[in-house]
């Protein structure tokens, strides 16, 4: 059987990617999901893996950004890793997983994130566990909210997908925030809700502000939260006024928690109502679901401003993707593995090449990456990775890399 790696055309090969979803049972049968898949894949760069012209593996690019502290940085997100049944153990998803990594740092992404179905997998191609997401399971009649006006809000659904893409894009920044480009991807996300419920508020001229859209398949819940946008915490907390009211008929709301916002804190006597309004599947959690990746060297040390002591260090850094790349391919991008000096400053830099007289950090490009977001310490890494360096400079390093946590904010 012939193996080939090729563009995904829509209108070629989107039933056969449907076919592939339901194999796996990212989807269910019927019409609306497959309209859904159709929809996702729209205005995306896709490759599909085929035996003798058939797709048997798809991965998706999406173009998109993600901030780091206050400066956002161009992102891809690698989406969509699926293979079938037929398609397994033939290097499709190893290959192209590592061609869309390529693909983004060719093409000007200085960071790569994706959702990860088992955490190990994708770290051969330099992506690093990201922070924990908590969810949290509370009562929505405990919330602490009742000084917030009550407004009516507004109903939304499929049809108002585009306004809930833009809202998102628009939403208040936060270090580790990610958006991404075009409408299309929320009208599928929307789609595959069960048992959709969303809400939200417009101001004089229309525009959708802010707004949370889940899942209602109980009539006493648990509400399950999958999205939420607002530009300031007054708007967070007319969300959570709304949830409150609901709390009439539900009795439990699981969602991430905000960034910058501990949930707990709004809660009367969080304690005592726990164990009393626990449902199947209402529960707190952490978990660190997502994987990140650097892809542009210069660009993320710029974007670290450290007002501090100026630190100056010589980096040898390796790239496992490259093990994953032809270098004819793809133009040419094979990873940033190599020899750097590194200076974090108020304005930080970055040379190729060693300078000499530093001390020196020896990592991976993982473990840079999870220093460089604040997702774990240097001497911390210098036990759970690849990284080493002189022990003062890892305490130096600690105190240059406190950041708050990178939540994405939403599923990619």
């Amino acid at each position: 059987m012939e193996r080939r790696i090729r563009p995904f055309d829509h209108d070629r090969d989107l039933d056969d990617v449907v076919r592939i979803w339901r194999e796996v049972r990212w989807i269910e049968s019927g019409a609306e999901h497959a309209k859904a898949v159709g929809l996702f894949l729209e205005d995306v760069d896709s490759e599909v893996g085929t035996l003798d012209d058939t797709p048997e593996c798809l991965v998706v690019r999406r173009p998109g950004r993600i901030t780091y502290d206050t400066t956002d940085l161009p992102l891809v997100a690698v989406a969509a890793v699926t293979t079938s049944h037929v398609g397994r153990k033939l290097g499709f998803a190893s290959t192209m997983t590592a061609r869309a990594v390529a693909a983004g740092g060719h093409g000007g992404a200085a960071v790569a994130a994706l959702g990860m179905f088992e955490q190990g997998f994708y770290d051969r191609f330099g992506f690093a566990t990201g922070s924990y997401d908590h969810r949290a399971a509370f009562d929505p009649q405990t919330l602490r909210v009742g000084h917030i006006p009550y407004r009516t809000p507004v109903r939304l659904g499929p049809e108002d997908a585009s306004d809930m893409a833009a809202a998102l894009r628009n939403r208040m920044a936060h270090h580790g925030a990610v958006t991404l480009d075009g409408d299309a991807w929320q009208r599928a996300e929307i789609s595959w809700i069960e048992d959709p419920i969303a809400l939200g508020y417009r101001d004089e001229t229309g525009e959708l502000t802010h707004f949370l859209a889940g899942s209602l398949k109980e009539e006493h819940g648990p509400l399950d939260i999958s999205m939420l946008a607002y530009r300031t915490i007054e708007e967070l907390m007319e969300l959570l006024r709304l949830l409150r009211e609901l709390g009439d008929q539900v009795r439990s709301v699981v969602m991430n928690e905000p960034p910058m916002v501990q949930l707990q804190v709004l809660l009367d006597t969080p304690m005592r109502h726990r164990p009393q309004t626990r449902l199947p599947g209402s529960e707190s959690s952490y978990v660190a679901w997502w994987q990140l990746r650097i892809l542009d060297l210069a660009a993320c040390v710029a974007a670290r401003r450290w007002e501090g002591e100026p630190i100056a260090f010589d980096l040898r850094l390796s790239d496992p993707v490259a093990d994953h790349l032809d270098a004819a391919d793809l133009g040419g991008w094979t990873g940033i593995g190599g020899d750097y000096s590194i200076r974090i400053a108020a304005e930080s830099t970055v040379d190729s090449g060693h300078r000499g007289g530093l001390p020196v950090v020896e990592c991976d490009v993982g473990a840079l990456t999870r220093l460089w977001f604040g997702v774990a310490s240097a001497a911390a890494l210098a036990v759970t990775h690849r990284f080493s360096a002189p022990s003062d400079l890892v305490d130096r390093l600690d105190h240059a890399f406190r950041l708050p946590p990178t939540v994405p904010g939403i599923y990619f």
